[in-house]
């Protein structure tokens, strides 16, 4: 199975000389490789744009830290004893401006946007190939991913953080920079996602693992409907809807040899049989081999175990919802080794999704399953959402419908009035999208977050985003304690 964008991945010396903090971003190595020498065919090209995906696999995203972080604040993990400190105070809300997981993410998330503004900023450059090396759609095409990562990584960055500083080229001195109002870093995520929808290729022209135009419209309809503005949301869905499908099978969404389905719209990319000997090394820079992903020893029943699923979230399935069985092993389940007689430390249930349990009787350290950052399932909940709120009640539900069809639930009925319809959406939202890293922002942009998190310690106004990292406090002189985020 092809894992495009690192089969080509080139890590010569650009790749070191555009990952950097966001307080050291001078470009100023005379012995690496320059633009004005680099950018002259679409192989160096490819080579920069590959970069910029690389920094999704870092232990401090998505291949580890990430789905840690966003499942035990949502809820949809327990901790089981041998989870590390590090992550455990992720579902009481201990944590605070020394966490390396936090420092991790933010690191991550601005190299990922060093990167692709290193791209952006050579498009003349890019643009100067000539046409018989490159085509024009191409290089149109290449600038478009860029942006279409560079408004990811910027979402990641304002919903986790708040304010942020925002970049959108590479500066010429090594000075810190000031956090930008989220309006602002709103505004340039709409932006970079409308350009990338206009140049971006749709799916069945674009390898797998890319960035795609439908990808560029999913994640615009939900950038607008964090922002509540229902209205534009539904007009980017729309460039969505009925161009992908749900898979007939729920669960081969989770599977690597199903991953490139007719669901999937935007996915970070593994590959067991691609080199992984830099995994370790990856923390935030991206670099060298790093093309597996953690989650299946992380939450593998019968491997490291350090999580389970939640009471709460098992509980949230009605009775004979398939969803319930494709997510979650229990007891006189089958997997690759044969019946479950039992699961360590008597707990109720374990992680299916995303486990490699299906083909092998336990997990390898890295996995090559896909993590979906978005599926077509979701983007038909959240144009129920937006449906819903713009009035649309008969219309919400249809899209929920689809989503429960799939899995031959029984279809809700017309006539529910708007609260009703949402509560649905709540319930299907969770249920549908069970430990994919979506609970926590749902309960925090629907202002849900202390009335089903308290429990646990969540407070209203403290951590609805982490603090800003310690580390970036001693060294950005333009953002100091005072800058700080309410609560830490």
């Amino acid at each position: 199975m092809m894992k495009t964008y690192k089969i080509t991945v080139i890590f010569i010396s650009v790749l070191f000389w555009i990952s950097c903090d966001t307080d050291q971003l001078e470009q100023n190595n005379p012995t690496q490789l320059s633009p004005e020498t680099f950018f002259k065919n679409e192989a160096q090209v490819r080579a920069s744009v590959n970069a910029v995906y690389a920094s999704l696999q870092t232990i401090g995203s998505y291949s580890r830290n990430y789905y840690y972080m966003m499942d035990n604040m949502g809820h949809d993990n327990t901790a089981n004893i041998q989870q590390e400190a590090n992550k455990i105070i992720f579902l009481d809300f201990s944590f605070d401006a020394s966490s390396e997981l936090v420092r991790a993410f933010w690191d991550s998330e601005f190299r990922g946007v060093n990167k692709a503004n290193f791209v952006i900023d050579n498009a003349d450059r890019i643009n100067e190939i000539p046409n018989s090396l490159l085509s024009q759609e191409m290089k149109d095409k290449y600038i478009g991913e860029a942006k279409f990562l560079r408004a990811l990584y910027y979402f990641n960055l304002v919903t986790r953080f708040g304010d942020v500083p925002l970049i959108t080229t590479i500066p010429e001195g090594g000075q810190g920079l000031p956090r930008t109002a989220s309006e602002e870093v709103y505004a340039q995520i709409i932006a970079d996602l409308k350009d990338a929808s206009q140049t971006l290729l749709p799916k069945t022209e674009e390898e797998n693992g890319r960035a795609t135009r439908g990808a560029a419209y999913a994640f615009l309809g939900k950038v607008y409907l964090y922002q509540e503005n229902y209205a534009e949301a539904m007009n980017a869905f729309e460039n969505v809807y009925g161009k992908y499908a749900l898979a007939e099978n729920y669960f081969d969404n989770f599977k690597e040899e199903t991953e490139h389905g007719p669901e999937s719209i935007f996915a970070v990319e593994y590959d067991e049989s691609m080199p992984n000997g830099a995994f370790w090394n990856s923390d935030v820079n991206g670099e060298g081999g790093n093309e597996s992903s953690l989650r299946g020893q992380s939450y593998g029943m019968f491997d490291w175990f350090n999580a389970y699923p939640s009471d709460e979230l098992r509980a949230e399935f009605e009775e004979n919802d398939p969803r319930f069985d494709e997510s979650f092993y229990t007891v006189g389940d089958t997997y690759a080794g044969g019946v479950i007689t039992e699961i360590s430390l008597d707990r109720p249930a374990g992680w299916r999704k995303y486990q490699n349990y299906y083909k092998r009787t336990n997990e390898n350290l890295q996995s090559g399953i896909n993590m979906n950052v978005i599926r077509y399932a979701d983007v038909l909940l959240m144009m129920a959402e937006a449906s819903n709120e713009l009035g649309n009640q008969a219309q919400a539900i249809g899209y929920i419908n689809e989503v429960r069809d799939r899995v031959d639930m029984p279809l809700l009925q017309n006539g529910l009035s708007q609260d009703e319809v949402f509560q649905a959406i709540v319930h299907e939202r969770r249920v549908e999208l069970a430990g994919e890293q979506v609970r926590f922002p749902d309960l925090v942009r629907w202002g849900l977050a202390e009335q089903e998190l308290g429990k646990y310690g969540y407070q209203e106004g403290i951590h609805n985003f982490f603090p800003i990292p310690e580390v970036e406090l001693n060294t950005n002189d333009s953002i100091n304690s005072g800058d700080q985020n309410p609560g830490y």
